[in-house]
């Protein structure tokens, strides 16, 4: 019974705390290696910056226009915004009618006079 009791508790551990944490990591590495030029990043600081080059374990970021820095790819929390490579044709949309928006509250005070 004992051995029933820490078995279970065994597989209960790692089904709540150790798979979760092992996809979170596979899905962190995932993105990291998917990093790009062109995409915004948040590093795990809080810097928003866009990639500029990436080489095996360091990406180049670019913080403001002619600023650049170099951070290790486990530095990188998220992609906010990765670069597509194909030609998106934009969608123009339909004009707006400029119709006045009317309100459903009615005025119910009296005037004084």
């Amino acid at each position: 019974m004992p051995l029933l009791l820490i078995v279970l508790l065994f597989g209960v551990m790692y089904v709540m705390m150790i798979r979760p944490q092992q996809k979170r990591r596979r899905e962190a590495q995932a993105m990291q290696a998917a990093l790009g030029p062109g995409d915004d990043i948040v590093t795990i600081g809080g810097l928003h910056a866009t990639v500029v080059a990436v080489d095996d374990d360091v990406v180049t970021v670019e913080i403001s226009p002619g600023v650049t820095a170099r951070y290790a790819r486990p530095a990188i929390a998220r992609v906010l915004k990765q670069e597509t490579v194909a030609d998106e044709v934009p969608v123009e949309a339909a004009p707006a009618t400029e119709e006045p928006i009317q309100s459903p509250i009615v005025e119910t005070r009296k005037n004084k006079d």
